[in-house]
């Protein structure tokens, strides 16, 4: 998981003023006369979107027949092939990924994807396989509502207890966890996670499964054993569940870690995936570091187009988001 996209969700305390001048926005850049140059240069770049869960079936649904007819979507095998051919894929090329491994992409995403033929790849937290562990940063966010505290969190909104945890040395990230458990008045609720059986419903549904690390720390925080094992503990699992070893990687938060590239390419893995909201280009020189597009489900018509074209990303940079 990376930070809910912060160009897309509202949080708690966005007022529904807030949230309409940014779908109107949202309706302004679409119908801006630089949408279709943008949109005439992305269509040589591979568009790689970043979700997580499925929060709207309904939404989502129109956003990936949305796709289905104005985009070619691509599976993980050709863009694999592409880089290693050095040839470019077909204009408009999509690639469709899910971060983390939240049971909507099975249970909400899939049925849409099956019936519109598009591709996708899932990108699996290890740890969590057969378990009921919630995530990490939902079980934070859950404590700080009922009164858990930790030295050096701020006392503030759960948004900001997370987003603080995420820039911690990983020990100190797992320390404050522990204490936020330890004071808060009740333990998170448990949440069912992907099965083995479900990462084999999954492939065979044309949906295939990438490496998201052991246990989702960022990796950049972590010293060096606790990044080799994050990244060579979920591919030994991933390979024993999946019979296969999985060839792709998505860094955990989009936090990119020469270490752990190094543990990639010892292990054969021959694309990795960040999170910084641009079209890549798709350089052969650079496997292990391809650029996706942040998009929830609930993402909306206009911000969604001018995602695919690039106008969003492109306005995105220059307001100083990264």
């Amino acid at each position: 998981m990376a930070v809910s996209n912060p160009i897309d969700r509202t949080s708690g305390g966005t007022t529904t003023s807030a949230a309409a001048r940014r779908r109107g926005v949202d309706a302004l850049l679409r119908r801006s006369p630089l949408q279709p140059l943008f949109r005439v240069r992305a269509a040589r770049r591979l568009a790689v979107l970043a979700y997580h869960g499925v929060d709207d079936p309904a939404s989502f649904a129109a956003q990936m027949e949305r796709l289905a007819s104005t985009a070619h979507p691509v599976t993980l095998g050709q863009v694999e092939r592409a880089l290693a051919e050095r040839r470019p894929l077909p204009p408009r090329s999509v690639l469709v990924t899910f971060d983390d491994g939240d049971r909507t992409v099975l249970t909400d995403g899939l049925p849409v994807l099956t019936r519109l033929g598009i591709p996708a790849v899932a990108y699996v937290i290890a740890q969590l396989i057969d378990g009921d562990q919630p995530f990490w940063w939902s079980e934070a966010a859950y404590l700080a509502t009922r009164g858990g505290t930790a030295r050096g969190l701020p006392d503030a909104d759960p948004g900001a207890v997370v987003a603080r945890m995420k820039r911690l040395p990983d020990a100190d990230r797992r320390r404050a966890l522990e204490e936020l458990r330890a004071t808060a008045d009740r333990p998170a609720p448990r949440r069912p996670q992907l099965t083995g059986a479900d990462l084999t419903a999954l492939r065979e549904s044309g949906v295939e499964i990438g490496n998201h690390s052991l246990s989702h720390p960022c990796l950049d925080r972590c010293d060096d054993p606790t990044v080799r094992t994050e990244v060579l503990g979920a591919h030994r699992l991933l390979t024993d569940r999946l019979g296969e070893p999985p060839t792709s990687f998505a860094y955990p938060n989009g936090n990119v870690d020469r270490r752990a590239e190094q543990v990639l390419l010892e292990l054969g893995y021959t694309t990795g995936f960040l999170f910084d909201h641009r079209h890549d280009a798709l350089r052969p020189a650079n496997p292990l570091r391809i650029s996706r597009l942040r998009v929830n489900s609930t993402t909306g018509r206009d911000r969604f187009d001018t995602i695919l074209s690039g106008l969003h990303p492109a306005v995105h940079r220059l307001r100083g988001g990264r």
